[in-house]
């Protein structure tokens, strides 16, 4: 999963330098997918936040859409036939054909994370802590959210997104280790807010994380403040401590 979805670019420790650039980022493949339009909805969310913190990947992007939109300039014109336009204009004229001219809403959103992450800018002391185009998507910045208490110390916020894959706002506060748990399918997760150390990696804002079934792991906040984060799953996490593995059988997301 790391290979597939994570990386980490060689030159990039900001620890102990003062400079605020990311260390950990999606991996080729999937920034390949993002810029190519492919991802699901709650991918392509996360990716484009990611994108909002990371000038870096957001580069990547632009390239690879510069490289795609150059390929389909030299991909010849495929054929249609004579009676296409016709059989296009006689489906607006029927009853409810104004709807094929609007594109589903899911669509639009899947557009508005791709555009909204082009111009963001590095948080200040003064910016928001959710980056466009989450912060859309939640509605508000952190003020004002209800947040859900899951365990002590670790609360939650459902985004909402189409698809089957779950996207939560995870606060956990200051020195809170997240309860032991693997996945039985995949994890996305990205720092908003504070860090986290797991496997002996330290993940801050920006920071881009993937795990899956082969990482069994407990997550820790930094002991400095609270940590904000971003999580895509597309299948129930599985815990696995002695009193998690109780719990298994009624969680649902």
């Amino acid at each position: 999963m790391t290979d597939q979805f994570q990386m980490q670019r060689d030159g990039m420790d900001r620890r102990g330098s003062g400079s605020p650039l990311v260390q950990y980022h999606p991996a080729d493949e999937l920034l390949v997918a993002y810029a190519a339009g492919s991802l699901p909805e709650a991918m392509s969310l996360i990716v484009a936040t990611h994108l909002a913190l990371c000038p870096h990947c957001r580069a990547e992007v632009r390239r690879l859409e510069a490289v795609g939109g150059a390929l389909l300039e030299e991909m010849p014109a495929a054929p249609v036939s004579d009676a296409l336009l016709d059989a296009v204009m006689a489906r607006l004229d029927a009853p409810g054909g104004d709807t094929l001219l609007a594109p589903p809403p899911a669509a639009l959103r899947a557009t508005a994370t791709r555009s909204a992450a082009a111009g963001a800018i590095r948080r200040t002391a003064t910016a928001p802590v959710l980056p466009e185009p989450l912060r859309s998507y939640v509605g508000r910045d952190l003020g004002g959210l209800s947040w859900t208490r899951i365990v002590r110390g670790v609360e939650e916020v459902a985004v909402p997104c189409s698809g089957d894959a779950k996207v939560k706002l995870m606060r956990i506060r200051p020195g809170v280790a997240v309860p032991r748990h693997t996945h039985r399918g995949s994890e996305l997760t990205l720092v908003l807010q504070g860090g986290y150390r797991d496997g002996g990696l330290h993940y801050l804002r920006g920071d881009f994380a993937a795990t899956d079934a082969e990482v069994d792991h407990g997550p820790v906040a930094d002991s400095d403040g609270e940590c904000i984060c971003i999580a895509v799953t597309d299948a129930p996490l599985r815990l696995t401590g002695p009193f998690g593995r109780l719990l298994n059988p009624f969680i649902r997301s």
